[in-house]
């Protein structure tokens, strides 16, 4: 049996990281198992579902943040464990998520000089790279809903709430609220009401990567 050297790193790469499947997830299981089935869905992996948390952790660091995200909050064993393989197998270095509360189904691309220092993150939301979600102040951070799309270059910042379903589009500076199901455009940014319940806007987006 005859290995492409692209097929040959990837069985490489999954067995170098397999030891992270070992690591006691805790009370965190059920939120990785929506990151995976979210990622899986979104980067169209070439992989069975029962094989897609290894495939992700070996092939996207911004995943392996999450991942450790996850588990130095569900238990002192899995936050020990996270220190250590954030050590051994470092994620994106340059993504930091520094929010009290994440809900389950993130989906991260790329993530590079990314913050996320929310008060709180919904459900399955999707932020690009070159993001900041911060703060004003210490106690003046944003809330951000479910189903919200931040996309890249995208600054939310203060005491705002971002609604659920709403988009903050590429490079805007959100300062103020942002409605239900709206998005944000522009520095500062400015509100554009909802798209047409027709399939025409309001979605995620669906573009896949190439698999890992």
């Amino acid at each position: 049996m005859s290995f492409d050297a692209r097929t040959l790193g990837r069985v490489v790469r999954r067995w170098w990281y397999a030891p992270l499947l070992q690591l006691p997830q805790g009370r965190a299981r059920d939120s990785i198992e929506a990151d995976v089935a979210r990622w899986y869905t979104v980067v169209g992996l070439d992989v069975a579902p029962q094989h897609a948390l290894l495939a992700l952790l070996a092939a996207y660091p911004e995943f392996r943040t999450l991942f450790y995200y996850r588990l130095r909050r569900a238990g002192a064993a899995p936050a020990l464990a996270a220190v250590v393989a954030a050590w051994l197998y470092p994620g994106e270095r340059t993504l930091h998520l520094a929010c009290a509360d994440i809900g389950p189904g993130l989906f991260i691309q790329h993530g590079f000089a990314t913050i996320v220092a929310a008060r709180r993150v919904g459900a399955n939301c999707w932020i690009n790279q070159q993001v900041t979600v911060g703060f004003s102040r210490p106690d003046a951070r944003p809330t951000i809903g479910d189903g919200v799309t931040i996309y890249a270059g995208a600054k939310v910042l203060g005491e705002v709430t971002v609604g659920d379903g709403a988009v903050v589009g590429a490079n805007a500076v959100v300062l103020h609220d942002v409605p239900p199901g709206c998005t944000a455009v522009g520095v500062p940014a400015r509100i554009l009401p909802p798209k047409p319940a027709d399939g025409s806007g309001g979605a995620q987006p669906e573009a896949r990567e190439p698999s890992p």
